[in-house]
């Protein structure tokens, strides 16, 4: 008969085991993935903190640093969504890529405005907001060793959504916009392997920079030549101003087989909050977005979708007027900075003004120490050019999102706050150095 006999433990057992409760005091390591680390902080985070800080203490801070609408939508769209929601059938998942009906109304429009002819079932996706769509759309195209050719200065989107996909990304600056078409060319020819991507952005953010049709046409003939695929980013398209129409990358003879457009009805529409956006063009890139999307949401609200095809369809009025209260806006941000001794170019299109800081100021300090100035001492919130890349220092971003009466007293604020009025006192260069030294340190650093 045999008999059995529980082991004792190794020595090492025991040592482990010990060790192992030993440590259970010690605080749990929390270890994010490598391609969370790598991401900079945010970039607007002071700003932000200082603005938040002064209107707790009181202070009437004018804020121009985010293009976020500040008109509510068409009381049309808003009066459908209360009476889609109170349908008890509207609140169950719906499909990712959105309700065959708003991608409907949304071919309808690029047939109106663009004069291109999509299908619906196939060539539409709505996205929750263009932001969500490009991301995911970065994720179904790209991964290690890929190339995307980013436009310089950078909507911070265009960047991450690249790096996150685990993409290199070429940065390539638009101001010279025959020059960005030649630097494109060059880098096909020079890089192995060749970009697989480029991503063009107009009315650009950050910049205002604009193009007209024979652009996109050139860049088809470069990509059939390269063999690059082409996203285009208009979520500025429904803002003209002076007769100006921002075209459509997918009006260009043969974009359709190579290229995919987002835009989203967060501008014109004034539907930020909504979150509603659609990519449109080349049916094999966006069946790859829709698998995506498919593992990562259960799509948009369908009483959002249900008002989107209200807005869609009968608010085309509305939006145009939207354009001309931005253009307003415009002149009078424009003209009060000029009186100040602004260097600006007007923009075509879009809700921002690229300003370039006056040369008295750039010789002091960088963008964001510059715009950190106007916020303290001005109360004034606006974008640093800085925070956007490289190519963007030296200016700032300011969005048209006060009316003009809150426009006119920001350019009397940023006139005081940098000695720009009749008897105002000008700043010393002492004062010019404490500014300086207060905010040395980078922002997002």
């Amino acid at each position: 008969m045999s008999s059995s006999k529980t082991p004792s433990p190794h020595p090492a057992d025991v040592s482990s085991d010990a060790t192992q409760a030993e440590d259970s005091s010690a605080p749990f390591k929390i270890e994010v993935a490598d391609r969370v680390s790598r991401l900079p902080a945010y970039l607007f985070g002071r700003l932000n903190a200082l603005m938040y800080e002064k209107r707790r203490a009181g202070a009437d801070v004018i804020d121009m640093g985010m293009g976020n609408p500040s008109e509510p939508p068409n009381e049309l769209v808003i009066e459908k969504l209360v009476e889609s929601a109170r349908e008890p059938e509207n609140h169950g998942y719906n499909p990712s890529i959105g309700i065959l009906n708003l991608r409907r109304e949304v071919a309808g429009k690029y047939l109106r405005k663009y004069g291109v002819r999509l299908d619906p079932e196939n060539q539409v996706i709505v996205c929750l907001g263009s932001k969500e769509g490009f991301s995911h759309m970065c994720l179904a195209l790209l991964g290690p060793g890929d190339t995307a050719i980013v436009p310089a200065p950078s909507y911070p989107a265009h960047v991450y959504g690249v790096a996150l996909a685990a993409g290199n990304v070429l940065t390539l600056e638009v101001a010279d916009s025959d020059r960005f078409l030649s630097n494109i060319a060059y880098a096909c020819q020079h890089l192995h392997p060749r970009p697989k991507v480029v991503i063009l952005n107009y009315p650009h953010n950050p910049s205002a920079v604009t193009v007209d049709p024979q652009f996109y046409v050139e860049v088809v003939k470069l990509a059939r030549r390269y063999g690059f695929m082409v996203l285009s980013d208009i979520a500025y398209a429904d803002i003209g101003f002076d007769g100006y129409q921002p075209p459509s990358f997918l009006a260009a003879p043969g974009a359709l087989e190579l290229g995919v457009e987002f835009t989203t009805m967060s501008k014109g529409y004034n539907m930020a909050g909504w979150r509603v956006g659609y990519a449109v063009g080349n049916a094999e890139m966006l069946k790859a977005l829709s698998t995506v999307k498919a593992y990562y949401d259960y799509g948009m609200f369908l009483p959002i979708q249900v008002a989107a095809i209200v807005a869609l369809r009968h608010t085309d009025a509305a939006v145009e007027r939207q354009a001309q209260i931005y253009q307003r806006r415009r002149n009078v941000l424009v003209d009060g900075l000029r009186r100040l001794g602004w260097e600006i170019t007007p923009p075509r299109a879009g809700m921002f003004v690229w300003a370039k800081i006056p040369p008295r100021w750039m010789a002091q300090m960088d963008s964001i120490q510059f715009a950190m100035k106007l916020l303290e001492e001005g109360d004034v919130v606006a974008s640093p050019g800085g925070a956007f890349g490289p190519a963007g220092e030296g200016y700032l971003r300011m969005a048209m999102v006060e009316n003009e009466n809150r426009l006119r007293q920001a350019v009397r604020q940023i006139g005081r706050c940098l000695g720009s009025e009749p008897g105002a006192p000008a700043n010393s260069p002492s004062d010019l150095t404490d500014a300086a030294d207060r905010h040395s340190t980078p922002l997002g650093r």
